[in-house]
């Protein structure tokens, strides 16, 4: 169905487009099998989002997702978030398969206790690619592209392409975001 994308935008801002994009979007199959897993088993009963059922997060109180950021993780198996010292992803970010976002070292003294530090913060319109995995206190600026297998050990701006182990950049890319309105944070300065 075509609409003017002026009326798609009035229509995602009201209660019912929300409700579209993150419940409709996913396949019922699936959306059935994670709220079985994780709020019948009780796997991650305190999220407030939809998750795979493979996936887990820990310290889900210190995760903040941006608006449609819950579909990829519902549709995005085998993840993995340690949110110890806050996890923040911004607007329209995707994850791919096996993604690890871990944002604390356990303490050298006390292996049950985490060290503090900075949080990790990823932008807006990010991509993680298949088994990328987040190392604590990182920032990603918006639309950085993360590829497979990356080990991000260290901050990137805006559109960078990274990729390694440990992750450099490879490339840039033009950062394209939707206009603003009233539910989307500032861009980066990118």
């Amino acid at each position: 169905m075509f609409l003017p994308m002026r009326i798609k935008k009035r229509i995602r801002n009201t209660a019912f487009g929300r409700w579209y994009i993150n419940y409709v979007q996913v396949p019922f199959g699936l959306r059935f099998l994670n709220f079985l897993v994780h709020r019948i088993l009780r796997v991650t009963p305190s999220a407030q989002w939809g998750i795979n059922f493979t996936s887990r997060v820990a310290v889900p109180g210190n995760l903040h997702l941006g608006r449609g950021v819950d579909r990829s993780l519902a549709a995005s198996g085998s993840c993995y978030i340690q949110a110890h010292n806050g996890v923040y992803i911004g607007d329209e970010a995707l994850f791919a398969p096996g993604v690890k976002i871990i944002s604390a070292n356990h303490s050298l003294d006390k292996m049950d206790e985490s060290e503090p530090g900075p949080p990790i913060r990823i932008g807006r319109r990010c991509w993680l690619g298949a088994n990328a995995v987040i190392l604590p206190g990182v920032e990603l600026g918006d639309c950085v592209i993360v590829g497979a297998g990356a080990v991000v050990t260290k901050s990137f701006p805006s559109g960078s392409i990274v990729a390694g182990v440990p992750a450099s950049v490879i490339g840039t890319r033009r950062i394209v975001l939707p206009e603003q309105d009233d539910q989307s944070a500032p861009a980066d300065g990118g």
